[in-house]
């Protein structure tokens, strides 16, 4: 659900050691919290990765260069999602910055928001917001990114475990938008199933970030409550959200698609 500094899994790879060397890999929202730690760990595997972000083009520089320092291979690239002709702008700075064939093996959909308003509050224009970039955005850089993705390629969407389970009811759009999302996750796997894509969603739970560190960091009270919910009791970790991206993207998942996989540390048990 958001946002980490630094997120780590303790490992290292050398480069060439991964189970994604030879793949490109884009990753939106990918310079801060769980995107990052999912750009990260897809470099550690060996992937090349572009890293895109909205805005902070300065966190992106710095997730490129830890994927570099750790021995893999990135770029950045920025497109604000949300706005007209999103998708088209952002798989044209894809294609520039790639170079090559622009080809692609692996779409991570991470970009998204919330918007923690009371359902009574909840402004027309904030409920637009949320579902063009959460909903509207996936969708279409699914659709231009089709004829990049080669044949056997994965599309990974970052859910929530929220669009199974009424948890948070002050973060109502942000729900709708991510279960509008893992409908579109299953029936995009029966359109791309020939070329034998696998589609799938991952869906954490309440993540360590800093989208959440206004009511959760510093506070012994609200940390306790959140991993109490957990049947690990814990709160995730953008690394630990990764670990499962990574498994996605990986030849292992090869026979699986069109999943909705909970990754709430136990959360909705």
């Amino acid at each position: 659900m958001g946002v980490l500094a630094e997120p780590t899994t303790g490992r290292t790879a050398e480069k060439g050691a991964g189970r994604l060397v030879g793949k490109t890999a884009l990753v939106t929202g990918g310079s801060r919290g769980i995107g990052r730690g999912i750009a990260e760990r897809l470099g550690r595997e060996g992937a090349r990765v572009a890293v895109h972000y909205g805005s902070n083009g300065s966190a992106a520089e710095e997730t490129v260069a830890a994927i570099e320092a750790a021995g893999g291979e990135a770029f950045a690239i920025g497109q604000e999602l949300g706005v007209p002709g999103d998708a088209a702008a952002l798989w044209k700075a894809f294609d520039t910055a790639a170079g090559g064939d622009g080809g692609l093996d692996i779409l991570v959909n991470n970009a998204g928001i919330t918007s923690p308003k009371p359902f009574g509050t909840l402004a027309e224009e904030e409920y637009d917001r949320v579902f063009a970039i959460n909903t509207k955005a996936p969708f279409f850089l699914a659709q231009l990114g089709a004829e990049r993705l080669r044949d056997g390629g994965r599309i990974i969407n970052v859910s929530t475990g929220l669009s199974k389970a009424a948890l948070m009811p002050e973060l109502i759009a942000y729900s709708m938008s991510k279960a509008a999302l893992d409908l579109f996750t299953r029936d995009l796997s029966k359109v791309l199933g020939p070329r034998r894509i696998t589609v799938n969603a991952v869906a954490p739970g309440i993540v360590d970030t800093d989208i959440n560190a206004d009511w959760l960091r510093g506070d012994d009270k609200a940390w306790a409550g959140a991993a109490a919910l957990s049947a690990l009791g814990g709160v995730g970790s953008p690394a630990e959200i990764a670990d499962v991206v990574a498994f996605l993207a990986s030849d292992d998942a090869r026979w699986v698609t069109g999943h909705w996989i909970d990754a709430t540390g136990g959360s909705m048990v």
